[in-house]
This record gives structure tokens, C-alpha cells and sequence, in this order.
């Protein structure tokens, strides 16, 4: 296995700047959420629950998908053994 270049500290700021972007805007759609959810009928009690069902099921389905395209060779490409 090659051995992976070290980032430098500044490296590691500008790619945590781009991190941050992108959680932020994923904070201003999720903010937007509570209206729709009160369109469609959810009471207040119930918002809490709705706001935790995506960071949740990502929890969940995040390391399944991961695991299954680490297996999936394709003839674009795929798995490569890490021997």
C-alpha cells in the first residue's frame, strides 16, 4: 500500500472551511423544514422527532451503503483488495 502525503496544517483549515460551508447550508434547509412539517400536519410536539429523522437514518445508512460499494466491482471500476 503507498504511503499517504501528510496535509499541512493550512490544508487541513481550508478543507474544514469547506466542511463548515457545507454544514451551514444544511442547516439553513433543515431550519426551513418546520413550516412544511406544520403544513402537513405536525403538531409542535412532534417537530423534534421529524428534525432527528435524517441525521438518524444517515447514521444508519451511511455505514450500510459504505460497506456494500467497498464489495461492488463494476466494469467502470470498484473494489480493490487493500493488501
Amino acid at each position: 500500500m503507498a504511503k499517504q502525503a501528510r496535509l499541512s496544517f493550512w490544508q487541513i483549515v481550508n478543507m474544514n472551511v469547506g466542511f463548515f460551508g457545507i454544514q451551514f447550508s444544511f442547516g439553513l434547509q433543515q431550519s426551513s423544514m418546520s413550516p412544511i412539517y406544520k403544513y402537513l400536519g405536525a403538531d409542535e410536539a412532534s417537530l423534534p422527532l421529524l428534525w432527528l429523522a435524517g441525521p438518524v437514518t444517515g447514521l444508519l445508512v451511511q455505514p450500510v451503503v459504505g460497506a456494500l460499494s467497498d464489495r461492488t466491482v463494476t466494469r467502470w471500476g470498484g473494489a480493490h483488495p487493500t493488501s
